[in-house]
């Protein structure tokens, strides 16, 4: 069961609230510069030139001041809590730039994405988290980009573990 401060109950329980849940997004990968942080939510003015809207916040060590999460027009489907099935996450971004479409398609390998949920009212409290999930695919068309995002199964994971014989691990015995 996943915990949650005060005032996200609060403005779960309410009938109608300010409250705003704003989902973080942290994208690494080995080819990029520096990880690509994203926001659902248009919390404040980053700049005036270019315009940009974003939250600032310290999740994952970044600097609020000069590492703001910017804001991208996008919906998201957050990891559910199913002990059968696998954390998958999607998430909808609006198709706003051919540059989205160049930087998915640069790279072969998948990318390691995070997504960590707040209020927007308190970006360093960490209502919810979700880290090491990997880019599965990416659906482009003329309006949207889907990404449907997971982890590894743990039932790929070898079952029973290797065992700790004289012959798998020699070093062990004299």
């Amino acid at each position: 069961m996943r915990r949650l401060s005060l005032n996200a109950r609060h403005a779960q329980d309410a009938m109608a609230s300010s409250e705003i849940e704003v989902a973080l997004i942290l994208v690494e990968h080995p080819d990029l510069a520096a990880p690509i942080r994203l926001s659902t939510d248009n919390t404040e003015r980053i700049s005036d030139d270019p315009l940009y809207y974003g939250t600032r916040s310290n999740w994952r060590g970044a600097n609020p001041v000069t590492e703001p999460f910017l804001w991208v027009i996008a919906s998201a489907v957050l990891p559910g809590d199913a002990d059968d099935a696998p954390a998958s996450a999607r998430i909808v971004l609006e198709n706003l730039s051919s540059e989205m479409v160049s930087l998915l398609r640069s790279f072969t390998d998948p990318a390691t994405i995070s997504i960590g949920v707040v209020m927007a009212d308190t970006p360093d409290l960490i209502e919810a988290e979700w880290g090491g999930l990997q880019l599965v695919s990416a659906d482009i068309n003329a309006g949207e980009i889907t990404l449907q995002i997971s982890r590894d199964e743990v039932e790929l994971e070898m079952f029973p573990p290797g065992r700790m014989t004289r012959m798998n691990f020699p070093g062990l015995h004299p």
